[in-house]
């Protein structure tokens, strides 16, 4: 059974045929907007929040109209702003944009580190959507629901990451995500490798992905173990810079360790 990740990501496709595709300034400049929005609210600016919501905004499931999503606003900041220590810090990625030229969607996951009652760093994922409308020349929001992801969404985007982590090569990810009994099977060599053989090769690999996506996921979870198949989409140079073009089916299995989701195996077939 597809997970509620999968059909979330596959709806908002669906939408952006609706709306009709951005340009990619339309996107950065809708991105640039939603982050100013977090930005006022962290600081408490009441006269940015006042021109950023539209009158008649409504936010979701708290049903929070304007006045009183900005009032909530301002009570967090002045709290934060009396004791920084124990202020919640919140990062965006993975946004997803579709618009047309009076009115847009935005998705994105939020990051919240926070500290517990004994002071301990805790980390945690939530998801927003916001709907906007251009209004007298300018954006507005009008609409706002977020909540907490589920184990199965939490993967989708462990998915995420990953791919993201290939283009940029980022070694960190590999190690922090990838248990200690890490195995892999090559879809290229079919050769069966450890968390430190595959990093080692990492290390020394000059080809570079230049795009890469992920289609046909599904996810199955059993308590602290949960298997993910999917199809990877890869375009890039190989180590003698030529051009590839690969689709590999996947399966990953992960286990949940000191409280977050490692890869624990990953085979892949390629597509031919």
């Amino acid at each position: 059974m597809k997970n509620i990740f999968v059909m979330f990501v596959l709806t908002f496709a669906c939408a952006g045929y609706a709306f009709g595709e951005c340009a990619d300034a339309d996107k950065k400049a809708l991105e640039a907007f939603d982050r100013a929005w977090g930005e006022a609210g962290v600081k408490g600016d009441r006269n940015a929040l006042m021109t950023v919501l539209a009158d008649d905004y409504m936010g979701l499931p708290a049903m929070q109209n304007k006045t009183q999503n900005i009032e909530a606003a301002m009570k967090t900041a002045e709290r934060d702003r009396a004791n920084p220590n124990m202020a919640d810090k919140v990062t965006h990625d993975n946004y997803m944009i579709t618009c047309t030229p009076n009115s847009a969607v935005i998705t994105h996951r939020n990051i919240v580190t926070t500290k517990n009652a004994l002071g301990k760093e805790e980390t945690f994922w939530t998801r927003s959507v916001h709907f906007l409308e251009k209004r007298a020349g300018k954006w507005q929001v009008v609409g706002n629901a977020g909540n907490g992801l589920d184990e199965s969404a939490m993967l989708g985007y462990i998915e995420l990451d990953w791919n993201t982590a290939d283009r940029n090569k980022d070694m960190s990810w590999f190690e922090k995500n990838f248990a200690a009994d890490y195995s892999s099977i090559s879809s290229r060599t079919a050769k069966i490798a450890t968390k430190t053989e595959d990093l080692a090769d990492m290390k020394t690999d000059k080809s570079v992905t230049e795009w890469n996506d992920l289609s046909n996921m599904n996810i199955r979870i059993d308590g602290n173990t949960a298997v993910v198949t999917g199809v990877v989409h890869s375009k890039g140079r190989d180590d003698k810079n030529q051009p590839f073009d690969r689709r590999v089916s996947f399966t990953d299995t992960f286990i949940k360790r000191d409280g977050r989701w490692q890869v624990w195996a990953t085979q892949g077939t390629r597509i031919t």
